[in-house]
């Protein structure tokens, strides 16, 4: 297994579980990035980015397991430069800055949890 981005979750924002619920998405950042969105997006540990997320890797977040289909063009610039992301779950990504995986079960977001991307 290489493992290309680890971090795990410090804080969820009450309005990153709606946007989980009703669009089945949630907004990655590092904690304190831009405090001003702490409440729409998970915050977790700043971590270094060890290799590019491309179709085919895996994501884990806690104990659920998703299948990368889609990296938009801004991902990896935007992860490196403040650990941000948008994971959209069974659907396609329509922004640059997106990140669609295969799974229809959203992720129990929690603080604590570890959230990976890695190739097999």
């Amino acid at each position: 297994m290489q493992v290309k981005y680890e971090t795990k979750i410090t804080a969820v924002g009450h309005d990153a579980r709606t946007f989980l619920d009703t669009n089945s998405s949630f907004i990655l950042m590092d904690a304190g990035f831009k405090d001003s969105l702490a409440d729409m997006v998970v915050q977790h540990t700043v971590s270094e980015v060890q290799g590019d997320i491309v179709v085919g890797d895996k994501l884990q977040v806690g104990n659920t397991d998703f299948t990368v289909e889609q990296v938009g063009n801004d991902v990896m610039k935007n992860l490196r430069a403040g650990g941000h992301c948008t994971v959209v779950i069974g659907k396609p990504a329509s922004l640059p800055g997106q990140i669609s995986v295969k799974g229809s079960v959203p992720p129990r977001l929690r603080a604590g949890d570890v959230v990976k991307f890695y190739a097999q």
